[in-house]
């Protein structure tokens, strides 16, 4: 019998199997594939992290305890895997898009000021000389908050499975679930090899958990991403840091919002940036992962060409991932309401990576009640 079972070693899978173990709890992880990979949601070298969050202002104690737990993991580790850059957003009163919620910059920019962010409003012509990069229009303003910066995926799902190991956690990867039940006393876990038994399950298994939930996943949405990685079309150093930041653009002549990172893999690399869509739904067996050439000189037309003139129309690499988000972009984190020694990790609804060594921590405490 297992104190814990966690299904799902992705984001929030990885840092609720770490921090369980890290409390002494005997600890089976299960994933069908072998994290990290790049079949889920949690892959594509960088992910943007900030600390005044315009989803919700509530948001920001969970980021800046996050934030604490990755310098604990690097110690640990040896890794590097939380990089300040400083981050802008640009918005403008005729924007069309909307980042997740409404008023996603005023949301952003009141949470700054309500927990003391070190911040910066710029106009359009501060952001020009700051960071010309950016072909902004005169009505644009820009919020810059120089501890942001990103994450890097990957290298923070391999780090904390490490170590969960290394405290004891038992790792079956190439393994999926097919059925999870609550006993009563206990859970059962039964795989398309075995079974098992734990006192808590925790589901963190991004777009797979839809099924896994039945009509409590009904609003659960998976929809189909993709970043892309162009070419500059002069020297790369003009998009690293600290000349380039991590960003988020709310256009104005689009519904489509964009964001992106500085290079950090050298002249060969390109410039990481993306937009998000989320009327086309999707499943983790019929998500199309192929990008086609279609798709990325589409990109470049419609919104890299006429924001950031310095990067040329060569898309070095792209990639799809899956977002799984509930209708309020908010997190599902909390017994499963039919099961309730089973909790549920999800959605990350496209920005819960930052937050997500935070909510492993607190979903382990979870785990830990009224055993």
């Amino acid at each position: 019998m297992f104190d814990v079972c966690v299904v799902g070693l992705g984001a929030m899978g990885s840092a609720a199997a770490w921090q369980a173990a890290k409390r002494g709890a005997r600890v089976l992880g299960i994933d069908r594939f072998a994290p990290p990979h790049a079949l889920g949601s949690s892959h594509g070298d960088t992910r943007i992290t900030r600390l005044a969050i315009g989803e919700g202002a509530h948001y920001t104690p969970l980021v800046l305890r996050a934030n604490e737990i990755w310098r604990e993991l690097e110690r640990e580790t040896g890794e590097s895997l939380h990089v300040v850059t400083g981050g802008l957003i640009i918005s403008g009163p005729a924007r069309s898009a909307t980042t997740h919620v409404a008023d996603f910059f005023e949301n952003t920019l009141a949470a700054a000021r309500s927990f003391g962010i070190a911040h910066e409003v710029l106009d359009a012509a501060s952001i020009r000389r700051r960071f010309p990069q950016f072909a902004v229009r005169d009505d644009e303003v820009g919020y810059y908050e120089p501890g942001a910066g990103y994450l890097r995926p990957e290298r923070c799902i391999a780090a904390q499975l490490r170590i969960a190991q290394a405290r004891g956690a038992e790792l079956h990867t190439g393994e999926a679930v097919e059925a999870v039940e609550d006993l009563g006393d206990r859970v059962r876990v039964t795989t398309q090899s075995a079974r098992y038994e734990a006192r808590r399950v925790i589901l963190a298994m991004g777009a797979w958990l839809p099924a896994f939930l039945g009509d409590a996943g009904r609003d659960l949405r998976v929809t189909r991403q993709v970043l892309y990685w162009f070419e500059p079309r002069g020297d790369i150093a003009a998009f690293e840091a600290p000349r380039f930041p991590v960003w988020i653009w709310e256009l104005q002549e689009t519904k489509h919002v964009i964001y992106g990172f500085p290079a950090i893999d050298g002249p060969g690399g390109g410039v990481k940036l993306a937009t998000e869509q989320y009327e086309t739904t999707s499943t983790p067996e019929s998500v199309r992962r192929d990008v086609t050439d279609g798709e990325k000189e589409a990109m470049f037309r419609e919104l890299v060409v006429a924001h950031l003139p310095g990067l040329g129309p060569r898309c070095v690499k792209a990639v799809a991932c899956m977002y799984t988000a509930t209708p309020d972009f908010q997190f599902r984190v909390g017994p499963d309401p039919a099961r309730r020694n089973v909790i549920v990790v999800s959605a990350c609804s496209g920005h819960g990576f930052k937050h997500s060594a935070a909510i492993g921590e607190r979903v382990a405490e979870m785990a830990f009640q009224n055993v």
